[in-house]
């Protein structure tokens, strides 16, 4: 027995000291992207990137639905910032899946989108949708500076510990703000401005839904909303695969249920909305999309966006006040890109542990550079900053190890392109579940906020309640920033401000005091 022990634990130590031998790629495909190398397949590559592209495909219908709001004197606004999403997205992915060889996809990053939609983007500031993208080109090509020469990386550490934490907990809140408005949920009211809705039955003021102008009201919206955020939640916890889209198709399907009933019942609401659903529907042709694109979109930041008289005709306004907005704005996007895009790769990355032996994802700069480069496009298409996204996280979970998962992620956002008359019929109830689920998943970073410390507790605060109840997310970092600098040379620390901090912290009392 003893020399049969002996012989087995010789075998083993033999077996162990033998080296594997290392498969070779079966074609030339899977040598490119390392397929075989890495240890994955084929088969397990492409369910990884219909698994992305399954969890992130509502930005599609998000995005349009939020740019159809801006892109005025369009015919199709939804379906040209439709097209334009999509080729972010494509763009961004393809650069990942070629250039970086990572297992990760991109397309406009939530947060930016809202900045400049419900935010940069009205009648009040002057700017239009154009301006808009210059502002996402100058940041695409500050973000190609900074990555290329290295000064992301003490740029980065220029913002305080406080409001780094603080910035993604605040756009989460400001984004699902806007998603519970854009569901009804949360309504105006004259005397403490919203409210949320009314779910009582028994006051006939109260109607079970209403139509004006597109816009559908009433108590439905808010409640299918409501039910498909729970839903979402729930397939989330059970690890359905892309349980942000499922939410939104299902809630999309009860709301036209109920809305069918409600016009058996007699509902003007209901007979208005399935109105205009029947005008849509005489103009299903998916290239309507790509011409509206082609006219309102491409190119806008070019012909149109470096035009700002209206902003100039503004009382109070000038060539100084421009530039500083211009500068303030710009850092704005390049700092909750970057954040943003820092975060997302290193959690997405020790997911399938694509991490080097220092705990940093590998071919970081070739990420950071196609997340720039993307933006640069995307900028030029019409879209907003386009990013690397979270959800990228349930493909490299499904075993995605290579660029062959993006470039079957990217390939599905190529088909979608054409699918546009479809997505149009989503109503917003539905896309704004999406909104508010992705504002419960930006709340993980609050936890992160040293609480028992007054001097970054205050900053952190203030940093995410001024980006929501000030309905501004540059006014947010700008506030966390200038009140981080407040604190430090009030108890006596002003050595810990450092050089890059102090001139952000001016810019930004700039722009308060100048626009």
């Amino acid at each position: 027995m003893a020399e049969e022990n002996q012989q087995t634990e010789e075998q083993v130590v033999e077996s162990a000291q033998t080296p594997v031998e290392e498969k070779k790629p079966v074609n030339k495909v899977d040598a490119w992207f390392g397929i075989t190398r890495s240890g994955s397949s084929f088969k397990t590559e492409i369910v990884a990137g219909l698994t992305t592209f399954m969890a992130m495909v509502y930005i599609l219908m998000v995005n349009a639905g939020m740019f159809s709001g801006i892109i005025t004197g369009s015919e199709d606004p939804y379906g040209a910032a439709y097209i334009a999403t999509a080729i972010g997205a494509i763009v961004g992915t393809m650069l990942m899946a070629l250039y970086a060889k990572m297992p990760l996809a991109q397309a406009s990053g939530m947060g930016i989108n809202a900045f400049i939609c419900f935010s940069l983007v009205n009648v009040a500031s002057g700017l239009t949708y154009a301006n808009s993208m210059v502002f996402t080109l100058i940041d695409g090509v500050i973000f190609v500076i900074l990555t290329v020469t290295g000064l992301r990386q003490k740029i980065f550490a220029a913002i305080p510990a406080g409001v780094r934490h603080a910035i993604p907990v605040g756009i989460g809140l400001f984004i699902a703000f806007i998603g519970m408005q854009n569901a009804g949920i949360i309504v105006d009211d004259p005397s403490t401005l919203v409210e949320f809705v009314s779910f009582n039955v028994l006051n006939s003021a109260n109607s079970f839904m209403t139509y004006n102008a597109g816009t559908v009201g009433g108590m439905l919206p808010a409640l299918v909303a409501i039910l498909g955020v729970i839903a979402i939640a729930i397939m989330a916890k059970k690890g359905v695969k892309g349980a942000i889209l499922w939410g939104i198709l299902g809630t999309a399907v009860v709301f036209y249920a109920l809305a069918g009933i409600a016009y058996g019942c007699g509902s003007e609401g209901a007979a208005g909305f399935f109105g205009s659903i029947g005008e849509t529907a005489k103009d299903m042709n998916p290239f309507g999309a790509f011409a509206a694109w082609g006219k309102d979109s491409v190119g806008a930041v070019f012909y149109e966006g470096f035009d700002f008289s209206a902003y100039l005709g503004i009382e109070g306004n000038n060539a100084g006040t421009l530039v500083v907005l211009i500068i303030t704005t710009a850092l704005s996007f390049c700092m909750i890109d970057m954040f943003d895009t820092i975060g997302t790769l290193y959690g997405a990355c020790s997911k399938g542990n694509l991490l080097d032996e220092n705990g940093t994802p590998i071919r970081m700069n070739q990420m950071m550079l196609a997340d720039a480069v993307a933006t640069c496009t995307g900028a030029i298409a019409g879209t907003s900053t386009v990013t690397t996204f979270v959800e990228s996280s349930s493909g490299v979970a499904a075993g995605g190890k290579t660029g062959f998962t993006s470039l079957v992620t990217a390939i599905c956002f190529i088909i979608a392109m054409f699918l546009s008359p479809i997505a149009q019929l989503i109503p917003s109830c539905a896309t704004a579940t999406a909104l508010i689920w992705v504002g419960v998943l930006m709340m993980a970073s609050v936890v992160k906020v040293d609480w028992e410390d007054a001097s970054e507790a205050i900053v952190a605060f203030l940093t995410f309640i001024v980006m929501v109840l000030g309905y501004s997310i540059s006014k947010g970092i700008g506030f966390g920033i200038i009140s981080y600098i407040i604190v430090k040379v009030c108890t006596g620390k002003v050595k810990e401000i450092s050089i890059p901090t102090w001139v952000i912290g001016v810019i930004f009392l700039a722009t308060f005091i100048l626009t």
